[in-house]
């Protein structure tokens, strides 16, 4: 088995979704470069960063699951006024960008076609409902769909909000494109994929939770063999066959079809048993390596 790097550092960073930020602001990165758009500024990358940080953390400090043995919870636990301090500032800082972003595009917002408001509305919503207003009712319940909310809000993060709030302050309209919906979908079933792979973790506490999530119902090397992989390889070869046809550089396809190989052999991986930090670094940093490699793809062929 893989030796994982096991200090606070590394736990402080995994298990705080300081990399989930991370991996937002280089997946937004990469959607810019894909669509030929100029880069955000750095105000937009940092409000994203903290928005995706404090999401996820929402989850571990209003957990009431009682699952205390899982070693994320114990950490939690014993940081939990750290981790509460981060929370307070990342909301500050979101919501002061949030103030200058409206002050300095204040007729633009006024004048936001009805269009640019439903993408602005839909993902936090969908995303919403993921937690849900009420603890008994809230789309993680529902343990197959999970992995395509999660997927779709991501998807919509980094695809569409970067050229969003470029067209705002840049006052441009927006306008759906072939490549863009194209990127959307492939984001949405890379990182879909990425969930069910996590999902695997989770096996005992889902099982005991009643969440009917791929691996409780199929079974691992079922949901391995017949789904994931399968998932992966149809998203490479969608690709594949897109790259051909628009004549990109045989490199460009092969530094965007790496992700996808690595996908592929991440998923076989998980048939032995592995350590939570595992996935977050291995799995969870494969979204971190398909946007570098995307973005070298565009940068330099």
């Amino acid at each position: 088995m893989l030796a994982l790097p096991n200090n606070s550092i590394i736990k402080f960073f995994f298990f705080g979704n300081y990399f989930y930020g991370l991996c937002v602001i280089a997946l937004s990165m990469e959607a810019n470069l894909q669509q030929q758009f100029p880069l955000n500024n750095f105000y937009y990358y940092l409000a994203v960063f903290c928005v995706t940080v404090v999401f996820y953390t929402k989850a571990y400090i209003t957990d009431k699951s009682g699952y205390s043995s899982d070693e994320r919870n114990q950490w939690y636990i014993l940081h939990k006024k750290t981790v509460k301090l981060s929370q307070i500032i990342l909301t500050l800082i979101t919501t002061i960008l949030l103030i200058i972003f409206l002050i300095y595009n204040c007729q633009e917002v006024k004048d936001i076609s009805l269009l640019k408001i439903f993408l602005f509305l839909i993902f936090p919503f969908i995303a919403g409902l993921y937690y849900g207003i009420d603890p008994r009712y809230n789309l993680r319940k529902i343990g197959w769909l999970k992995p395509f909310i999660i997927g779709f809000a991501w998807a919509g993060m980094v695809n569409f909000y970067p050229i969003l709030f470029y067209s705002i302050q840049n006052k441009t309209e927006y306008h759906f494109t072939t490549i863009g919906n194209l990127l959307f979908l492939k984001n949405f079933m890379f990182i879909s994929v990425l969930c069910i792979m996590f999902d695997i973790k989770d096996y005992a506490a889902d099982a005991e939770q009643r969440l009917n999530t791929f691996i409780v119902r199929a079974g691992l090397k079922k949901t391995i063999f017949f789904i994931i992989i399968p998932l992966s390889i149809v998203g490479l070869g969608t690709f594949v066959v897109y790259g051909i046809t628009m004549h990109f550089h045989p490199l460009k396809i092969a530094l965007n079809v790496l992700p996808f190989i690595l996908l592929v052999i991440a998923a076989y991986s998980l048939q032995n048993r592995r350590h939570l930090l595992y996935y977050l670094i291995l799995i969870d940093g494969l979204m971190l390596v398909k946007a570098i490699c995307g973005s070298l793809g565009m940068i330099f062929f």
